[in-house]
């Protein structure tokens, strides 16, 4: 027998999806998740990073020893860090002062050089992707720039796609999902919209965000602000534009938390906050078409434990006017 050994460029993808049992059965329809938090680095954006390395070596925009930098809400980063890291490269992230303290613990522990910014309107030249981006023009490094890289959308286009594909038998009802540079919804929505014309992709937006309103009357416009991390935004990213979206559903912060520990309690799936609003969105077009038997997927994007100092905090929550309450 031969031994089988893989590297982490390899293990990333062809993770399991999963059915939440316990909104399928209250539902008659077939929620499923796709389990990325799976992936070597614990998320979905292993998948962006992956692609848009390997997209960076194939023009000749990395070279071995070279340095790659990106603005992040956490995950994108540890995927460069990590897989960069594997393949000889420095990574040099920029990231808003406010995500959760594991993010950069994690991060740190892989030898990034993480640089926190304030948080400011996309407009302030001190935002994390503009901040990168000068980095990248005053040293000539490569900047993955996941929001605008169409092989972040790409790389889901030919992995995630075909996954969840054949792991439905050729049959999806309905994709759920949130954005924030968009690739995963732009590159699963594309490959799944030519297998089957009649799928119907739901954006799932919180508070803050422009998409929603975008999707459902063409214009952008958001209020208020969201715990959530990673998603939501108040422009259009190439790869938003290149998704094929249908609908589009708001989900709260006070639901998004009541199905994360409804998910913990009931299903034993520990999940983060964009993960759980995405689930919170599919739950909502459960309820809505009961007993159809539709086949109903959104993605698990990365795990809870990720997030343990801010959302498995009754303090944090409290301050935020959050309770942890039975799913409704």
């Amino acid at each position: 027998m031969s031994l089988r050994i893989s590297t982490l460029w390899d293990s990333v993808g062809n993770t399991p999806l999963l059915r939440v049992g316990s909104l399928s059965k209250r539902s008659g329809n077939e929620v499923l998740g796709k389990a990325e938090f799976m992936n070597p680095g614990g998320s979905v954006k292993d998948r962006a990073a992956k692609g848009m390395i390997r997209a960076a070596e194939e023009k000749g925009l990395l070279a071995p020893g070279g340095t790659i930098v990106e603005g992040t809400a956490g995950n994108t980063g540890i995927g460069l860090a990590l897989l960069g890291g594997e393949r000889g490269y420095k990574v040099v992230v920029t990231m808003p002062d406010n995500q959760a303290r594991e993010k950069y613990e994690y991060l740190e522990a892989l030898g990034a050089d993480v640089r926190r910014v304030p948080v400011v309107p996309f407009s302030n030249e001190q935002h994390f992707f503009h901040a990168a981006r000068k980095l990248a023009e005053a040293h000539g490094w490569f900047w993955a720039n996941q929001f605008e890289n169409p092989a972040n959308g790409d790389f889901h286009y030919e992995t995630t796609g075909p996954e969840i594909w054949e792991q439905c038998e050729g049959r999806v009802d309905v994709l759920v999902g949130a954005c924030g540079t968009s690739g995963t919804l732009s590159g699963v929505s594309r490959y799944l919209k030519e297998k089957n014309p009649k799928l119907e992709v739901v954006l799932a937006d919180p508070a803050g965000s422009g998409l929603y309103t975008q999707v459902k009357e063409g214009r952008l416009e958001g209020s208020g602000s969201s715990v959530t991390e990673g998603i939501g935004i108040m422009r259009l990213t190439e790869n938003f534009r290149r998704a094929r979206i249908d609908d589009a559903l708001r989900v709260s912060d006070q639901e998004m938390v009541e199905m994360l520990y409804h998910l913990a309690r009931e299903d034993a799936l520990v999940v983060g906050t964009s993960a759980a609003l995405n689930v919170h969105a599919a739950w909502q077009l459960a309820q809505q078409r009961p007993g159809q038997n539709l086949r109903i997927v959104t993605f698990l994007n990365d795990h809870g434990s990720r997030y343990a100092s801010k959302m498995f905090n009754p303090a944090f929550l409290q301050e935020r006017g959050l309770e942890v309450r039975p799913l409704r």
